[in-house]
């Protein structure tokens, strides 16, 4: 049975020095293992999983994110990959923001309707057979416009039919503007009516940004020319506020993956120094606690190669397991998995934990993380592997002090195996009534946690076809609510091993960082 070391390990007496030597350079071999897969073509889904593990990191306050994202956009070569995505999402986000400043730039707007009828007719081909607020935006604008200017424009007005239409006619039937010739009239606006082009009435109807919808690239293309330049302030402006109002998180999301390594690493060593020196024991729970130890303690000095793999190994541990399974070498899964049955084999003895913490007072911090993060990815492996069904997971959990209950039944059971509501006899005597109003609210919740698992970020659809979810099947293997996590969620076999890796690595933390008095 597999051990999760959650009770104190650390009393025990010292081992052989030879010994402990031995166990380490089996994770430095496991190390060696994992890195090889990440390179050998999975590098770009690793630099994924550590942006989305840097979208985690939440001591950012609005302004700093803003000066972070900045410093980026400003930086030198211009980062136009970048500042092509950040105007994309404002155009999706703030479109009415984008409308403001283009409605100031005629010569943009002429540029986009310059010899190209199929974008004028997108845009100013929308009337409609009633009254004249039904017409589209760019059509109203372009009626509006000639009713108000039609001294000096009305003459530009094509029609389709014999004859053209009197200012008189078409303000008693608006219908008529169906018989305008819309393509000849815009291009005669272009060529002798620039008034048009900066006037209240277009800049009305590009208020709701959808004019961005018909070309995007183009509009970007143009912002992106206003950034670098003409550094226009206007548009640095909005970008400014876009930077400071979204989200750490989602600014992450959108952004991050567009950098490449360099400038990732660099935006890394950017939030050193925003992060505190030291953290609440409260927080080793959070996603990227480790990720903000390192960097508050590493000043920069841990290379993107070793947060790439420490964060796989960390926070990535399913779909680093994903991609064993995936492999094709099938010497290397061979050799992954004899690593991990040798080193759960030798921490199981006595004299590895002890040692470890020993040397752990003369450790960089970096590396105590990784020591700890490859341990419970191990056990994060055993788990998946050898755990089938209901009876081993369930001793499991008794044989490492994990109080449980199943989902189904809802009786509090303790190590010892006995439950909270009928001592030894676990629920012979309890009313029927009780168990049968147990079982309904246990149902609820349970449904509750699977949509919780459906849209939570670390969580995956249970793959049918996966060895993993259709063991979880056959087996029967319900789920449990757990001391873990103070009862809170319904615990699949399919979603339990993350979940005791997770654990188990937080509770190292905790107790590593209080033994001995690191900088958390």
């Amino acid at each position: 049975m597999v051990q999760l070391f959650l009770t104190e390990p650390f009393e025990t007496e010292n081992g052989d020095a030879d010994a402990f030597r031995d166990k380490l350079d089996l994770l430095k071999k496991l190390e060696s293992a994992l890195w090889s897969l990440i390179t050998s073509g999975s590098r770009s889904e690793a630099r994924m999983w550590l942006c989305n593990t840097i979208s985690c990191i939440n001591p950012i306050s609005p302004r700093h994110q803003r000066q972070l994202f900045m410093k980026l956009l400003s930086s030198r070569p211009p980062k136009r990959a970048l500042a092509s995505q950040l105007i994309q999402v404002i155009f999706e986000k703030r479109p009415h923001k984008a409308a403001d400043i283009i409605a100031k730039k005629s010569y943009i707007l002429e540029k986009f309707f310059q010899g190209n009828s199929k974008r004028i007719l997108q845009f100013f081909d929308v009337f409609s057979t009633g009254g004249e607020f039904e017409h589209g935006k760019g059509s109203r604008a372009l009626s509006q416009f000639a009713f108000v200017n039609r001294d000096i424009c009305w003459e530009e007005l094509e029609w389709k039919g014999k004859h053209g239409q009197s200012p008189a006619m078409v303000a008693t039937k608006p219908h008529y503007f169906l018989d305008l010739d819309v393509q000849r009239t815009v291009e005669n606006f272009l060529e002798n009516v620039p008034e048009f082009w900066s006037s209240n009435e277009l800049a009305e109807s590009l208020k709701g940004g959808e004019i961005f919808l018909i070309d995007t690239k183009f509009f970007v293309d143009h912002f992106v020319s206003l950034m670098y330049e003409e550094d226009s302030k206007e548009v640095w402006e909005v970008i400014n506020v876009f930077l400071e109002e979204e989200t750490f998180s989602d600014l992450c999301h959108h952004f991050l993956i567009i950098l490449d390594e360099q400038d990732l690493f660099a935006f890394l060593n950017m939030i050193c120094g925003l992060l505190p020196s030291r953290m609440d024991p409260k927080d080793l729970v959070h996603p990227s606690c480790w990720l903000e130890i390192i960097l508050s303690s590493c000043n920069g000095r841990a290379s993107i190669d070793e947060l790439l793999l420490l964060n796989a190994i960390i926070s990535q541990g399913r779909q680093l397991l994903r991609l064993i399974r995936d492999e094709d070498d099938e010497e290397q899964k061979g050799k992954i998995k004899d690593l991990v049955f040798e080193i759960s084999t030798s921490l199981g003895m006595t004299n590895f934990w002890a040692p470890l913490m020993e040397e752990q007072l003369s450790m960089k911090t970096k590396e105590m993380i990784k020591w700890l993060g490859l341990i419970s990815w191990v056990l994060h492996y055993r788990l998946s592997e050898e755990c089938e069904t209901t009876k081993s997971w369930e001793t499991l959990f008794i044989q490492n002090g994990i109080s449980f209950r199943k989902s189904e039944k809802y009786a509090l059971l303790h190590p010892e195996g006995f439950s909270d509501e009928s001592g030894s006899e676990l629920g012979e005597r309890g009313s029927v009534r009780s168990r049968r109003k147990k079982k309904a609210k246990s149902r609820k919740k349970k449904r509750r946690r699977s949509y919780d698992h459906v849209g939570s970020s670390d969580s995956e659809l249970v793959d049918l076809d996966s060895s993993l979810g259709w063991r979880s099947l056959q087996s029967g293997a319900g789920s449990w609510f757990l001391s873990t996590d103070d009862y809170s969620s319904a615990w699949s076999s399919v979603d339990l091993p993350e979940h005791l890796a997770k654990h188990c690595f937080s509770t190292w933390m905790k107790r590593t960082f209080c033994k001995l008095n690191l900088p958390a």
